[in-house]
């Protein structure tokens, strides 16, 4: 399927309200920049298109104009199993990523099966001076390396990023407060050390009280080590 082809087809799936609606979420991108497909619709036009033997007609056509296709384009990336191709796919795409909620779907199974691989890209894509390339791979070590794979070093390599970006400090805290629902005694001290600056320290254990898999009792004690305005 054609690339046009495909843009008008998220044109006949289009739900006016909900991209007026996902505009409001993501300011960044121009209000005429959204069509407004349903996340459940695209991730079952990825799964269709990734079969296509001409998809990488679309792949290769960046940037593109419409946050939907950017979501699309996640998705069907996402979907391929040959890991070398998956990772070509990725890199090609990061530097064209330019808000969260393309970052956050970008999720490729096949990172599950080749940690090592994935985790040599990690440190390079956490050095970088693009936003949500920085936060690709923090979202990465959160997903796939806070249980058996987990390293102290992870938890370093996220609290070693020094940035003023709302979006990075976002994930920060969540790659935090993830963490000490996984890993709490390893990871405690970069919050009673206070390795983090005071907005990420207080929005991770903000994030961490908020969460199911943590006691009343810890998050008593976490609140206690918020920096008092």
């Amino acid at each position: 399927m054609r690339s046009d082809e495909i843009r008008e087809l998220l044109f006949q799936t289009r739900d006016e309200e909900y991209g007026k609606f996902q505009s409001k979420l993501i300011p960044e991108i121009a209000d005429n920049n959204f069509i407004g497909v349903r996340t459940p619709e695209l991730r079952k036009i990825a799964k269709t298109l990734s079969k296509d033997p001409n998809i990488g007609d679309f792949l290769n056509e960046l940037p593109h104009r419409y946050f939907d296709e950017d979501q699309l384009h996640s998705f069907i990336i996402s979907e391929i199993k040959d890991m070398d191709k998956c990772m070509e796919e990725v890199e090609r795409f990061l530097p064209y990523v330019n808000n969260w909620a393309t970052c956050d779907q970008l999720t490729p199974k096949v990172f599950k099966k080749h940690k090592d691989k994935l985790l040599e890209k990690i440190k390079v894509w956490i050095a970088s001076d693009k936003t949500y390339t920085v936060r690709f791979a923090m979202e990465m070590l959160m997903t796939h390396f806070l249980d058996d794979e987990f390293d102290i070093s992870y938890p370093e390599m996220v609290a070693g990023v020094k940035s003023e970006e709302y979006y990075i400090r976002m994930m920060q805290a969540w790659y935090f407060a993830t963490a000490l629902a996984k890993q709490y005694e390893a990871v405690l001290p970069f919050i009673t050390d206070r390795k983090l600056d005071k907005w990420t320290h207080n929005k991770a254990i903000q994030k961490a009280v908020e969460s199911r898999r943590i006691s009343q009792e810890t998050k008593d004690y976490l609140k206690s080590l918020k920096y008092k305005k």
